[in-house]
């Protein structure tokens, strides 16, 4: 079987603003096993290193210690980001809870995709979410409205994965 890195299809995902540092390290261990080539943490997203150079420790242990097997980088700038990956014809993804957003069960995603995740309370800010190429959501049957986002990203990954 060839590596990830010959195959066309290639998935990133963006953490917009997530507040917990195990959120992110439960992120990365589901990344790692989904075959995710990124991830871009962006805003105060936690990062596996922080920037007095320091281990976070929580990311790592929540991680097993996929946060030293998937790529990943810093990102102070969403729009930057966003009009960085438009470029390069990345399609951009919001899951989140939208009017218009397509069902996870009716997406057909692009050989390049990056998929965004933002703050566990607030969601992905408008702003961003109106540059995005599509809006994306998980039909809920229950009573509440949305999951963890480290249960989001899982279900995305693993519905949607980048190596088929």
């Amino acid at each position: 079987m060839p590596s990830k890195n010959t195959l066309a299809h290639c998935q990133y995902i963006i953490l917009d603003n997530v507040r917990s540092a195990h959120n992110v390290g439960a992120i990365f261990r589901t990344a790692e096993g989904a075959g995710v080539d990124k991830i871009y943490l962006c805003g105060y997203t936690p990062r596996p290193i922080d920037r007095f150079g320091r281990l976070v420790t929580e990311i790592k242990k929540t991680s097993l210690g996929a946060s030293d097997m998937v790529e990943w980088e810093g990102v102070d700038d969403i729009f930057v980001l966003l009009r960085k990956l438009k470029n390069e014809l990345i399609q951009t993804v919001a899951v989140e809870l939208a009017d218009e957003a397509v069902s996870i069960y009716d997406f057909k995603p692009a050989n390049q995709v990056a998929y965004i995740f933002g703050n566990e309370v607030t969601g992905i800010v408008s702003e961003v979410s109106v540059l995005c190429d599509a809006k994306l959501q998980i039909p809920m049957r229950g009573q509440k409205e949305s999951l963890n986002v480290s249960t989001a990203v899982g279900i995305v990954l693993f519905h949607h994965p980048p190596c088929v």
